[in-house]
């Protein structure tokens, strides 16, 4: 009986050993055979990881250009005090170089968005929603930039559903945005991409209707990717 009780406890350690290396293969070989499936859907590992590499150079860069120009306007100020008889040709080139600025600013917002948001949450996100007036009377033109933050191993897929609610005689009314094209309007609003994607569209608000909110869903096709709702009010959103 001792010799079977010894027996059992040296044959122990080499089943549990034996059991490691097994349950070892098998998450080896899963690894292997998700890393495939990427690479037949088109997903390189270094060719990511080289163009993540190139935002974060490109927004060294920037900063960099930011520096300068910012010493250039401190030259400027101080030449202003100094003459005053340039003085506005001073204040043009400090204007310029103001805008600039703010221009490699919004730069570095845009690409940070991608590589590295200020939130640490990767994931579908609408960068930036503009709305300015068209040409016509009651024509609005729609900026949206869609960015998939951090993660960007395989592309994000789906449809960009805009509706925008106000009031219309007296009663609240809310029209989607295929009720607001124009003639030629593109009515399918699909995205796909693995970074960003921007869209330029046109909308033109029936007479009588005053909107007061537009509300933005991206919905993701993509398993693992969740889809996103945002609300602007109609004045902020305009420029």
């Amino acid at each position: 009986m001792a010799k079977l009780a010894s027996k059992t406890s040296r044959t122990a350690p080499r089943i549990i050993a034996v059991r490691a290396v097994i349950v070892a293969l098998i998450l080896g070989a899963s690894y292997l055979v998700f890393e495939f499936g990427r690479i037949q859907a088109g997903y390189d590992v270094i060719a990511v990881a080289e163009e993540r590499q190139a935002f974060e150079n490109r927004i060294d860069v920037l900063e960099n250009e930011i520096i300068a120009l910012n010493e250039q306007i401190a030259l400027l100020e101080t030449h202003r005090n100094i003459d005053r008889e340039a003085y506005t040709q001073v204040e043009v080139s400090l204007t310029e170089l103001q805008a600039k600025i703010q221009e490699q600013q919004d730069a570095i917002a845009f690409y940070r968005g991608i590589v590295s948001p200020a939130d640490g949450k990767s994931g579908l996100r609408v960068q930036d929603f503009r709305l300015s007036r068209g040409n016509a009377e009651r024509e609005y033109k729609i900026r949206l930039v869609l960015v998939q933050a951090m993660k960007h191993d395989r592309k994000v897929s789906g449809n960009v559903k805009l509706s925008i609610a106000g009031v219309e005689n007296g009663v609240e009314k809310s029209y989607n945005y295929s009720e607001l094209l124009p003639k030629e309007g593109e009515q399918k609003w699909a995205f796909s991409f693995r970074y960003f994607q921007d869209f330029d569209r046109q909308v033109v608000l029936p007479d009588g209707f005053t909107p007061e909110r537009i509300i933005v869903q991206v919905e993701s096709k993509t398993r693992s990717i969740a889809s996103i709702e945002e609300s602007y009010t109609w004045l902020s959103s305009q420029s």
